[in-house]
C-alpha cells in the first residue's frame, strides 16, 4: 500500500467515525427512550434506614431483606412470577442487603463477605442491562471476585466485596447507552456509598472501584476527588474524559479490555449536544488515555470475571494493592 492510498484509507476511516458518531447523536435526538412499554411492576418504597454503621449493619441488612420479601409477594399478586422469584432471592436470610429498592428495574446493594471488619473492600459496578430481573449474572461476577479475594488476600486480611447496583442502567440497544446522561445521575450514588464504606469500615479501608462497560462512564463521572485507591475500567467504551488525568483523581486508573470484546470496535468519539454528551471519546486502553493497561486476557465483553481468567487474576491483585503483580497489555 503506498503513500497515498494509506492517506486516503485514514481518511475514509475517519469518515466512517464522524459518519458514526452523528448517527449516534441523531439517534440520542430523534428516537424516544426505552423501558416505558413495560407496566410498572408494584413494590413498597424502600426501608427507611438511618445512614450505616458496623453497629447498624446487621439491622440494615434484615431490614432489607424484608423489604425485598414484601416485593416479591407485591410482584405475585401482580403476575409477574419472574421478578416475584428475584425478589424472594433477595430476601434469603443468607443476603446481605445495604440497600434495596423493587420499584421499577430496581436498585440493590449487596455485601460479600466481612463488610464491617474488612481492609479490602472492592465495589463492583456493573455495565448496561442490569437490573432486578438480570441480577443474578451480575452477583455470580461478585461471588467469583469474592471467592478469588479470599483465596488470594495475604494472611490476617479480610476482604468484602459489594455489588452495586445503585443506578438505572441502560438498555445495551437504546439511545441512553450512548450518552452520559445516565452516568451523571448515578455519580452522586456512586460517592455516597464510598462515604457509607468508609463510615463501616474506617479510614484505613482500601477501598477499590472495578467499573465495568457503561460502569465505567458512571465511575469516571464520580471520580473526582473521590477517596478510593484504584479504580479499574473494565471493557470500557470510553469515559467521557480525554485522559486518565482528566479523571481528576488521586486514584491509579487502570483499563483492560478482552482480545475478544466488541467494545474494541465502539468509535472513540465524543461531541456536545443540546447540554447532552454523546459518545464517550478517548480508548481508555489506548496510549493517548494515559492508564495503567492491565492484560485482560482472551475473553469477550461478558468474560472479564469467569473464574481462572487471567482478567479476574489481574482485578485480584489490583483490588488486594498488589499492585507490582499486575501482569500488563
Amino acid at each position: 500500500m503506498g503513500p497515498g492510498t494509506t492517506v486516503r484509507w485514514r481518511r475514509r476511516v475517519r469518515g466512517w467515525r464522524r459518519a458514526g458518531c452523528a448517527a449516534l447523536i441523531a439517534g440520542a435526538v430523534a428516537l424516544p427512550l426505552s423501558g416505558a412499554a413495560r407496566p410498572e411492576i408494584p413494590a413498597p418504597a424502600p426501608a427507611a434506614l438511618a445512614a450505616p454503621t458496623a453497629a447498624t449493619l446487621e439491622k440494615a441488612y434484615a431490614a432489607n431483606r424484608a423489604n425485598a420479601a414484601q416485593a416479591s409477594r407485591m410482584a405475585a399478586d401482580h403476575g409477574d412470577r419472574h421478578r416475584a422469584a428475584a425478589d424472594r432471592a433477595m430476601a434469603d436470610p443468607s443476603r446481605h442487603l445495604l440497600a434495596f429498592d423493587g420499584r421499577g428495574a430496581g436498585l440493590v446493594t449487596e455485601v460479600l463477605g466481612d463488610l464491617a471488619h474488612a481492609g479490602r473492600v472492592a465495589v463492583l459496578v456493573p455495565g448496561s442491562d442490569t437490573s432486578i430481573d438480570t441480577y443474578g449474572r451480575f452477583r455470580a461476577a461478585a461471588l467469583a471476585l469474592h471467592r478469588q479475594l479470599a483465596a488470594d488476600a495475604p494472611a490476617g486480611t479480610r476482604t468484602a466485596v459489594v455489588a452495586w447496583l445503585g443506578y438505572e442502567t441502560p438498555g445495551t440497544v437504546s439511545t441512553t447507552v450512548a450518552t452520559t446522561d445516565r452516568a451523571d445521575r448515578a455519580a452522586p450514588g456512586l460517592r455516597d456509598l464510598v462515604d457509607d464504606l468508609y463510615r463501616i469500615t474506617g479510614p484505613d479501608t482500601r477501598v477499590a472501584l472495578l467499573c465495568h462497560s457503561y460502569g465505567s462512564v458512571v465511575c469516571a463521572r464520580a471520580a473526582d476527588g473521590l477517596d478510593v485507591a484504584d479504580i479499574a475500567l473494565v471493557g470500557s467504551p470510553g469515559t467521557g474524559a480525554d485522559t486518565a488525568a482528566g479523571l481528576r483523581s488521586d486514584a491509579r486508573i487502570w483499563a483492560g479490555r478482552g482480545a475478544d470484546d466488541w467494545v474494541e470496535h465502539v468509535p472513540h468519539v465524543s461531541a456536545d449536544l443540546f447540554g447532552t454528551t454523546v459518545g464517550f471519546g478517548t480508548d481508555p486502553v489506548s496510549p493517548d488515555f494515559g492508564a495503567r493497561v492491565f492484560d485482560a486476557g482472551d475473553g469477550g465483553h461478558s468474560d472479564y470475571f469467569d473464574t481462572g481468567s487471567l482478567s479476574l487474576t489481574n482485578l485480584t491483585r489490583i483490588a488486594l494493592g498488589e499492585t507490582t503483580e499486575v501482569t500488563h497489555g
